[in-house]
């Protein structure tokens, strides 16, 4: 593993396990310093092993969650934690049930409200008590949204509301059985981003490698959402080999 810290401090590892484990690490490192951080974590399939490293450290004994804070990253809205298929389902499933993180220690999206706004400002008021975030950790589209933030997002931003890509529709499909109608999502801001202490991006597979690319050596805009990254200066960018195939340095 090579650390890059030029520009940004990117870390290149061998492979998508390697990736999970430094990601992991790092979650560790942060908790261990605070016990009582709020963290930030996304769904989906970037994060999935470094939350089974997690949910591994702390059944060894290696790392205590239960005086920490959680938030979801993002939602398909209209969806909750009965459905598989949702970032909340997955978190649980993954994360809050088998570390049985408490109801007053995390907030996940509701994105079944009848007023999302609310929903927005709910999710805001929770990170204001409890933070700022001290690790957003979050994954890179295929057209570089940061959660559900779509090309066109402005930076600042806090928890809101938009219509999907319709990248984000079709890549969606891949997490459910059947074909399902994804229109709208709820997301954390990129102005949450830009307040974090430590903002993590995790991304692997040669498939990413463009993207990544554009996002961290092009040129910064709301365009490409991920292309922030470039201007946080405590960002830690963490790739395998494949993901970070395409940068120049």
């Amino acid at each position: 593993m090579t650390n890059d810290a030029k520009q940004m401090n990117k870390l290149i590892c061998k492979n998508y396990d390697e990736v999970s484990r430094a990601a992991a690490d790092l979650v560790v490192e942060q908790v261990k310093s605070k016990h009582g951080s709020l963290i930030c974590f996304p769904s989906g399939d970037s994060p999935t092993g470094m939350l089974k490293y997690l949910v591994a450290g702390a059944r060894a004994g290696d790392v205590d969650f239960s005086k920490c804070y959680f938030v979801g990253l993002d939602e398909w809205v209209g969806m909750g934690k009965e459905d598989e298929g949702s970032c909340t389902n997955f978190l649980f499933e993954n994360f809050f049930t088998p570390m049985q993180i408490k109801p007053d220690k995390m907030l996940l999206f509701d994105a079944r409200a009848a007023d999302l706004d609310a929903a927005c400002k709910t999710m805001n008021d929770f990170i204001k008590l409890h933070g700022p975030l001290d690790i957003m950790i979050v994954g890179i589209g295929m057209n570089g949204h940061i959660g559900l933030n779509e090309p066109g997002t402005a930076f600042n931003l806090y928890a809101h509301h938009s219509p999907l890509a319709p990248v984000t529709i079709s890549v969606g499909q891949k997490y459910f059985k059947q074909h399902t109608t994804l229109i709208e999502g709820i997301t954390l801001g990129l102005k949450h981003l830009q307040e974090a202490r430590i903002p993590i991006l995790i991304a692997s597979g040669a498939k990413k490698a463009g993207i990544i690319a554009q996002a961290l050596e092009g040129e910064v805009s709301n365009q490409l959402p991920a292309s922030i990254f470039q201007t946080l200066p405590s960002a830690i960018v963490i790739l395998d080999e494949g993901a970070a195939s395409g940068l120049k340095v």
